[in-house]
């Protein structure tokens, strides 16, 4: 792995070639950084020729922004998960060598059947270190989760103990667990040995974020740290609930947890017109102590997990970038955390030099909207820059740094665009041109920074509900 800046290099690269938030910088650089980022193909796989497809809410139930995580790697395994064609959820494993060698991927079909063609219903992965289970949420929106948990071990196992009957069978709750009304599932290991699973409890408009965690092999219930209520106003109207979106959920190499959100209102009376959702700014708060009490950048404290104070639209101190209900702004994008500990973001939306008032949710982002990184200094300050690259697409994008802390921004379709963090992240161009996706991608980006192998899974597009292939592409940093 590269070696990592200091801190004072970092600082002083942040304050010399970062725009601040309030001055969003419209171009890239006419001139590249002479260590800029870039990515060799390092070989491909399809996972399954006969994928599981059919289009809702414009996305693909296979590969959805806000699954964590559905490629992954753990030890010497790779992981990935879909549903194959007869609706079956799948698991698939290869090794992987330290020197970027992978093996063949071996894969088992759960007994479930996916419940609803809704792709909000994600499958999402988690490894719990103390006792090597592997945990899958799944089928799940507004809805009872479906869960499975593995036999002690399997994580580490060999060929011969992968099987589907390590997994046991389907459960609706969390090994006794309830946890409500389910959406959403994010699973996060801290420092201490945990593992922990972030879920919205409620619906949209109207819900609450809240963590589990499962230790010395039994879940417990958190509690909720966000809050439905509260007053939002904007263009003469007033919405009293919502509910919270994540952006990402991660700890930091000091074990920092950081969490980056946009809300969206319950009332639709707060945006200018009826072509608009109603999601609104970007926030962020982070936790010294696994999840239990949250702060805003300031150090107030902005919520106490399962207690009396929950982070609201009205909690000071937690909006880092404003944004009205008004630029077709997307929930659920993407956030990773440099190896100075510092939050970065990728948001997207229309900008208003195009409109201060969308029409069409949807077909403006296709046809204005553009995405923007956000990222956070050493000295706490807030930075914003356009991506010099147009969406073309409805979707979101994922983010992901490398060992250098090199950023790159795998957009919809497969566009894949970087920026050096030599540059202070200014000097954004396109290092591969699209992989032929539909949609969103997913990328094992804990490898990323950890060997340099760049994985993507993505879904080839199709027709109605005909299935289609779904990859497994390798490239390697440079």
């Amino acid at each position: 792995m590269a070696p990592v800046r200091t801190s004072a290099r970092r600082r002083a690269l942040a304050a010399a070639a970062a725009a601040p938030v309030a001055a969003v910088l419209l171009q890239a650089p006419a001139h590249a950084a002479q260590d800029a980022p870039g990515l060799t193909p390092a070989g491909a796989t399809v996972l399954d020729e006969q994928a599981l497809y059919f289009v809702s809410y414009d996305g693909l139930v296979n590969n959805s922004s806000y699954q964590q995580d559905a490629i992954l790697t753990h030890g010497r395994y790779q992981y990935a998960t879909w549903y194959t064609a007869d609706r079956s959820p799948v698991i698939a494993r290869r090794t992987v060598a330290s020197g970027g060698g992978t093996g063949h991927w071996e894969s088992v079909v759960l007994p479930h059947s996916l419940s609803i063609d809704d792709s909000h219903n994600t499958i999402s992965l988690g490894v719990s270190p103390e006792d090597g289970r592997i945990h899958a949420a799944l089928d799940t929106h507004s809805s009872t989760v479906y869960y499975f948990r593995s036999e002690a071990g399997l994580a580490d196992a060999p060929a011969s103990e992968w099987t589907a009957d390590a997994f046991g069978g389907v459960q609706r709750d969390l090994e006794g667990v309830d946890v409500g009304t389910f959406t959403y599932p994010r699973f996060v290991q801290s420092p201490s040995g945990a593992l922990q699973l972030s879920f919205r409890n409620g619906v949209s408009g109207n819900g609450t974020m809240e963590l589990a965690e499962y230790r010395d092999g039994e879940w417990t219930r958190l509690g909720p740290w966000t809050s439905a209520t509260g007053t939002y106003r904007d263009h003469g109207g007033t919405s009293e609930r919502r509910n919270l979106y994540l952006h990402g959920i991660d700890y930091d190499a000091d074990g920092r947890l950081h969490a980056s959100f946009t809300w969206r209102e319950r009332s639709g009376d707060i945006a200018c017109g009826p072509g608009n959702v109603t999601n609104h700014d970007t926030g962020y708060v982070y936790s010294d102590d696994e999840g239990r009490t949250w702060h805003t950048d300031d150090g107030a404290t902005a919520a106490v997990t399962g207690g009396g104070r929950m982070l609201s639209v009205n909690t000071p101190g937690h909006v880092v970038d404003p944004l009205s209900a008004d630029h077709a702004l997307l929930n659920q994008e993407a956030q990773n955390v440099d190896a100075e500990g510092n939050p970065h973001v990728v948001i997207s939306y229309v900008p208003g030099r195009f409109t201060q008032c969308v029409s069409d949710f949807t077909e403006d982002r296709r046809e204005n909207g553009y995405a923007f990184h956000l990222y956070r200094d050493d000295a706490g300050e807030w930075h914003k820059r356009e991506i010099p690259e147009p969406l073309n697409a409805f979707g979101r994008s994922k983010l992901v740094l490398d060992g250098d802390d090199d950023a790159y921004v795998v957009m919809p379709g497969g566009r894949i665009m970087a920026a050096s963090a030599e540059s202070g992240w200014t000097d954004w161009t396109k290092v591969h041109d699209g992989l032929g996706a539909f949609g969103e991608i997913l990328v094992d980006d804990d490898e990323v920074r950890e060997t340099g192998r760049f994985s993507v899974l993505y879904q080839e597009p199709s027709t109605g509900t005909t299935p289609s292939p779904i990859h497994v592409a390798d490239f390697r940093t440079d």
